[in-house]
């Protein structure tokens, strides 16, 4: 399963990646933000891995990123690891003019584990819709700064 969603920011890129870049920002923007712990290499670069925690109704959600590219606002290409399923994930910020980006992300779901989420999967739209929202409550943060 693969889509893309993007949004256009009201905001020089410069402003754009300063955001988006600093960890601290990730629960003004990511529902369901806990922490972030770095787990191995140099943050920011390939193969550093990261340990991210979301509230997940009752319960927490824990992610690995494993960033394979990182050369933002070019590209940065993250692996993410969730017992149930696996994501890359291609991140890219544009200079539409001076105080205009538009951030995008290309998704590729590549495993699913378990009966719900491989049933999930035949809905992509829940992916889709949930990524859409979590750019959409960036682009309204970074314009509110």
């Amino acid at each position: 399963m693969q889509f893309t969603c993007q949004v256009t920011i009201h905001q020089p890129i410069k402003k754009v990646l300063e955001l988006y870049q600093d960890p601290n920002n990730l629960s003004k923007w990511q529902d369901g933000f806990i922490s972030l712990k770095h787990i191995s290499g140099s943050p920011n670069q390939a193969g550093s891995k990261t340990q991210l925690l979301y509230k997940q109704g009752k319960g927490t959600m824990e992610l690995i990123e494993t960033l394979k590219v990182y050369n933002l606002p070019q590209e940065m290409i993250g692996e993410y690891y969730h017992k149930h399923m696996t994501n890359t994930m291609r991140v890219t910020f544009t200079e539409l003019s001076p105080n205009t980006t538009r951030y995008t992300t290309e998704i590729e779901y590549t495993s699913f584990r378990g009966l719900i989420p491989k049933l999930m999967s035949f809905f992509p739209s829940i992916f889709k819709n949930q990524t859409q929202k979590w750019l959409n409550n960036f682009k309204t943060f970074a314009e509110s700064t």
